[in-house]
């Protein structure tokens, strides 16, 4: 549009003409936006916002009266504020770059006056502490004539042909040569070690690797071997399986064999044994029953033999009193008395040969027998007894 200007965004547009700025400034300051100018009644002029850039060679003479060849770097601008655009403005904006040449001498001075309260040594030593100071020196200066400084770099520091800060750093020089020596040592030795190392190492794979190959070489051999006798040892298993089984057939055999010959024979002789046995055991009981039924027998005629003969007995009995004198003192009763007495010692004479009888000796003799008229013998005795007392006999 016409007469509508904007300045760019790092730079700062002055308006001049008409109503004065802000404190009583010659002109209006107006930045980030556009305005619209009147083209005859208004005038334009634009100052820079950006970066600047000053360079400070100098010679500076220290607390030690050494001298020293000083190189800084300043960045600096325009403060972004309405009272360092108008005091930039006043001071450069027909030539704007004088505020490079400006700040580098207004810097070259306060580096001499700090320096020259300071030793060789800080100077090298504290190189950031000299840039402060001279930071804090020189900033109310600058915001005099609308600047700020943003770094200031020391970038050498040199005494000429003096030698000052070569004998200064000489024994650090000399540290850091034996460091580096030593270094260097450490590092020859940690190859050499490194290469020994590798060489064990390779000679330890070597011989790993001929053990492994010598371990493949035995395992295959084994393996061959193990193939060459598997024919072999199979057919001697086969035959040892055959040896085993024909064994155990045998085994079989013979105990069916002596089976068989327990069936055949044992048990045949076992059962004529036993057949023998029995029928002996048979024959004895037949022969014991008929001995004790032929002993019966023989007491049976005996008893019945005796019973026959015991009237005969009674009669001799009765015949041997015949010439007897013999005293009856009770008349009838005692006479029936004494017949019964003899028929009671016939009787008991009858049980007393029975009792004989089954007492026979080892030999199976029985008591003797009377010989003559076949009667047993009678005691001898006199004396009688009866139930009512002795009866006398001549």
């Amino acid at each position: 549009m016409f007469g509508y200007r904007v300045p760019a965004p790092d730079e700062a547009m002055l308006i001049s003409g008409g109503r004065r700025g802000l404190g009583g400034a010659p002109f209006r300051v107006v930045t980030g936006h556009g305005k619209f100018v009147f083209p005859i009644f208004r005038k334009t002029r634009f100052l820079t916002l950006s970066m600047c850039e000053a360079e400070v060679t100098e010679t500076c003479v220290t607390k030690q009266g050494i001298a020293l060849h000083v190189r800084a770097v300043i960045a600096f601008k325009v403060g972004n504020d309405h009272e360092s655009i108008i005091n930039a403005g006043q001071r450069f904006l027909s030539d704007q770059e004088q505020m490079s040449v400006l700040t580098g001498r207004i810097f070259a001075g306060h580096l001499r006056a700090i320096i020259g309260s300071m030793t060789v040594e800080e100077i090298v030593t504290e190189r950031q502490k000299l840039a402060a100071e001279v930071l804090d020196t020189s900033k109310t200066e600058m915001a005099k004539i609308g600047l700020i400084v943003d770094s200031l770099q020391i970038q050498s520091i040199d005494d000429g042909d003096t030698g000052y800060i070569d004998a200064m750093s000489a024994p650090h020089k000399a540290a850091i040569q034996r460091q580096a020596q030593i270094a260097q040592a450490q590092a020859t030795q940690a190859a050499a070690e490194a290469e020994q190392a590798a060489a064990r190492n390779q000679a330890e794979y070597a011989r790993q690797t001929a053990i492994v190959k010598a371990e493949y070489s035995a395992e295959v051999d084994r393996a061959q071997a193990q193939a060459a006798q598997a024919g072999p040892l199979a057919q001697a298993h086969a035959q040892q399986e055959v040896l085993a089984a024909q064994t155990e057939l045998a085994q079989r055999q013979a105990k069916l064999r002596q089976q068989q010959l327990v069936a055949e024979v044992v048990k045949p002789a076992e059962a004529e044994a036993e057949r023998v046995r029995i029928l002996a055991a048979a024959e004895a009981q037949r022969m014991k029953i008929q001995a004790e039924a032929a002993a019966s027998y023989d007491r049976v005629a005996l008893d019945r033999m005796l019973i026959d003969q015991l009237p005969q007995i009674v009669k001799e009995a009765a015949g041997g009193l015949a010439g007897a004198n013999v005293n009856v003192l009770n008349g009838a009763d005692g006479l029936g008395e004494i017949a019964a007495g003899l028929v009671s010692q016939g009787l008991t004479i009858l049980d007393s040969v029975r009792q004989n009888l089954s007492g026979q000796d080892s030999n199976g003799q029985r008591p003797e027998e009377s010989k003559g008229n076949g009667l047993l013998q009678l005691p001898t005795s006199k004396e009688k007894k009866s139930d009512d007392g002795p009866v006398d006999v001549d």
